[in-house]
């Protein structure tokens, strides 16, 4: 079976790659899950920030933004300690921040999700790369949405970020189109 050769590593990201990474995601719960694991990853590997994913789901109260926008500044100090957790001072004061921002984009749009996939009309942009070296760290698009992200306050939202986040969260498909997930994530696309 086929799969872009970046999850063939470790088990870890072949599961990953398999069952998660670009499928269109509409829940945001699960967008702020990666809106923290990607701000968490900037400068690591993504396979650190997958190993390490429980304990941010234990240490950020289940990604429930409501709950990790009233973080104080004693819970941050703990977080900072937080073994499992990456410990730095600047990611985590942007998760708490970033979580109060999340709230109002839900208030102003009816959900995050509804907000983010305006980006795309509503349906993933679906890509053709025959390598992987092909596939952009940003696009366009992924800079516009950062730009737009930052206006709003939020923090650890580069185009790269954002990029990422497009691609784990199905807004874009960028497997291969020898892998075995492109077909089934682009028949997802056209319905």
């Amino acid at each position: 079976m086929k799969r872009c050769s970046w999850c063939e590593k470790d088990e870890i990201y072949r599961r990953y790659h398999d069952e998660e990474w670009g499928v269109p995601v509409y829940d945001d719960r699960r967008h702020f899950e990666f809106m923290i694991l990607e701000a968490a990853q900037a400068g690591l590997s993504w396979l650190t920030i997958l190993r390490k994913r429980e304990g941010y789901r234990e240490a950020y109260a289940g990604f429930r933004p409501e709950v990790v926008a009233s973080f104080g500044e004693a819970h941050i100090k703990k977080l900072m300690q937080h073994p499992a957790l990456i410990r730095n001072e600047r990611k985590i004061r942007a998760s708490v921040n970033n979580a109060q921002r999340f709230l109002a984009i839900q208030e102003a749009f009816g959900s995050f999700s509804a907000y983010l996939w305006q980006f795309v009309d509503g349906r993933p942009v679906v890509n053709c790369w025959r390598q992987e070296g092909e596939i952009p760290a940003q696009t366009p698009l992924s800079e516009r949405i950062s730009q737009d992200l930052k206006q709003r306050g939020f923090q650890f939202v580069g185009p790269v970020i954002v990029y990422s986040h497009l691609q784990a969260t199905g807004l874009v498909n960028d497997h291969i189109v020898d892998c075995f997930r492109y077909r089934k994530l682009e028949n997802i696309a056209r319905k």
